[in-house]
């Protein structure tokens, strides 16, 4: 096993999501309750490849942005998560999968909870472009979260234990609709 953690702070918390990326079970072993300083949560990152249908408030939306977690820096800020030990081939797919979002070197900002130290920290911050791509989606009306992605994240934090659920009840609200939608992905 190689020495890079990444730090999943929504979807990559949740070990079914997680082990669906990296094509493994994750175990206890290579996953650790954390918390990175110096970010906040955000529902801010709009897909690349995503797109959904939806109808909300009698409106149908058809070929919308799916909208997904990301983070801002924010000096007074933290957020929970876990970092989770992988593989340079599950680093691989990992970074597949989060190709809108920039691999960003953070071990310097993460606090993990058994005070181990030395290895390497990554985690996935919005591109510039994914969070424009929000923004622009979010003013005409055509940015949602899809209801099943916002269920698993609040399921795997609360599956933490402790007080790691209604920590990420803390991160701002969105200000897009979740919805139940049909996913498409982009040619």
């Amino acid at each position: 096993m190689s020495g890079t953690w990444i730090f999943g702070y929504g979807s990559l918390v949740s070990p079914t999501s997680l082990a669906t990326t990296i094509g493994r079970e994750v175990s206890t072993d290579d996953v650790v309750v954390a918390h990175l300083d110096g970010f906040g949560r955000r529902w801010n990152y709009g897909s690349l490849h995503l797109r959904g249908d939806w109808n909300h408030g009698g409106v149908q939306v058809s070929r919308g942005l799916v909208v997904s977690l990301g983070l801002v820096v924010a000096a007074e800020e933290s957020c929970n998560g876990v970092i989770v030990r992988v593989t340079d081939d599950e680093l691989a797919a990992l970074d597949w999968r989060e190709r809108d979002y920039q691999r960003t070197d953070v071990t310097d900002l993460i606090r993990r909870d058994d005070d181990r130290r030395g290895d390497r920290v990554m985690t996935y911050v919005p591109r510039q472009s994914a969070v424009e791509r929000y923004e622009e989606a979010r003013n005409t009306g055509r940015a949602g979260i899809r209801r099943s992605y916002w269920e698993l994240v609040e399921r795997a934090f609360h599956d933490l234990g402790g007080d790691h659920g209604a920590r990420y009840l803390t991160t701002p609200a969105p200000d897009v609709p979740v919805v139940d939608m049909t996913l498409s992905m982009l040619a």
